[in-house]
């Protein structure tokens, strides 16, 4: 059954133009051609990167953090409570009013002690703000690497100038050294990725990050197999170009530098409209788009590649309509700047406690008034 699984996937006339097919990728004549085993060594490269990230972060960024003055929170301890820990575990952590009202009955002690309760143990679920810089920093290192060696693999290939380049000969295309590793570090990073993905701080977008991780996976796979790597090449390059300057504003915005955090903020929120809204679109999609069928009749595998392209452009729509959201609260006149950047996706602490007075009917908590900042902190 799996054999023939894989023979119907793997048709020729599924993937290549009319009269081509897997023999015309046959390593001859001292040129080497991108193979679909090739990929099994991501796996190993992907568990390195999990190491070589635990190496990182505790070696270079949490010195890192203590040197640009990342403050931790001081956070209070939910007290013991077997029955509201019972109830916050196989439940909700969300319990309703008339729910809290029940439990504290149950665990003797009052409506308020019990929502107070839920409140700091859900606190206490919530990541560090030294997880988050060591996590940004990780990132932020990866990403610009990968964008200086993708530029560097790229800027004398004829192809990042004439994008006609890219298919002529396809696709009988030589594999240089360059691409083979630029390919398989791109991927083992991005499989590195979902492997941690559990452990790793859960953002609002968390479900469209999947979509992209698992997107971006089957997109570097199949260009390679089908030999589709100078598009790939560029593709890649495309994405590492933003993606760095996001992590540093993050990094800037754990550790309190509001000003520079916002500048980078606004650098990146450029470079991310002008390479994912115009250069991928008008460039790259009309590249995948428009030249193969100059060449060849559209086929199977030319709509499935570009059918994915179109999956990550209506992601980077989404993620532009969110950046756009965080840029025009940097226009003059709003003065409260809320930190909706792209890692603030837990419940804010400062918004709970607000919402905590208010249910109090704005008595006092804990002893002494409850105060509301006016600006949202990322946790």
């Amino acid at each position: 059954m799996l054999a023939w699984l894989s023979d119907c996937f793997w048709q020729e006339r599924l993937w290549f133009p009319e009269g081509l097919g897997w023999a015309d990728l046959q390593d001859r004549d001292g040129r080497v051609y991108a193979k679909a085993a090739d990929l099994w060594v991501t796996i190993p490269l992907a568990l390195c990167f999990l190491v070589v990230r635990q190496v990182f972060e505790r070696t270079v960024a949490v010195p890192l953090a203590s040197l640009l003055g990342v403050r931790e929170k001081v956070r209070v301890t939910a007290t013991h409570n077997p029955t509201l820990e019972s109830y916050f575990c196989e439940v909700t952590k969300h319990p309703t009013q008339s729910a809290v009202e029940s439990l504290s009955k149950k665990a003797g002690v009052s409506v308020n002690q019990a929502r107070r309760w839920f409140r700091r143990r859900r606190n206490q679920d919530r990541p560090s703000l030294l997880k988050k810089f060591r996590e940004a920093s990780w990132r932020f290192t990866f990403y610009l690497l990968a964008f200086i060696a993708g530029l560097a693999a790229l800027v004398d290939k004829p192809w990042f100038y004439d994008l006609t380049e890219v298919w002529k000969g396809f696709p009988t295309l030589t594999l240089l050294p360059s691409q083979y590793w630029y390919y398989m570090l791109e991927l083992s990073f991005y499989v590195s990725l979902l492997f941690s993905v559990a452990t790793d701080v859960k953002r609002k977008d968390f479900k469209e990050q999947i979509v992209h991780h698992v997107a971006t996976i089957v997109l570097i796979s199949f260009s390679w197999c089908v030999n589709y790597i100078r598009a790939g090449t560029l593709i890649m390059l495309v994405h590492d170009a933003s993606d760095y300057l996001l992590e540093s504003a993050k990094m800037f915005n754990y550790a309190g530098w509001r000003t520079t955090c916002n500048c980078m903020f606004i650098l990146f929120a450029a470079v991310f409209f002008v390479t994912r809204l115009i250069i991928f679109p008008l460039r790259i999609l009309y590249c995948t788009w428009v030249y193969p069928v100059t060449m060849y009749p559209p086929f199977f595998g030319y709509y499935f590649f570009n059918g994915l392209l179109l999956l990550l452009q209506c992601l980077h729509i989404f993620w532009a309509l969110l950046i756009l959201r965080m840029v025009i609260k940097f226009l003059p006149g709003n003065d409260v700047v809320a930190d909706e950047r792209s890692d603030k996706e837990e419940t804010d602490e400062s918004e709970e406690e607000e919402e905590g007075a208010k249910l109090e009917n704005g008595s006092v908590q804990n002893g002494h008034p409850a105060l509301y900042s006016g600006h949202c902190k990322t946790e």
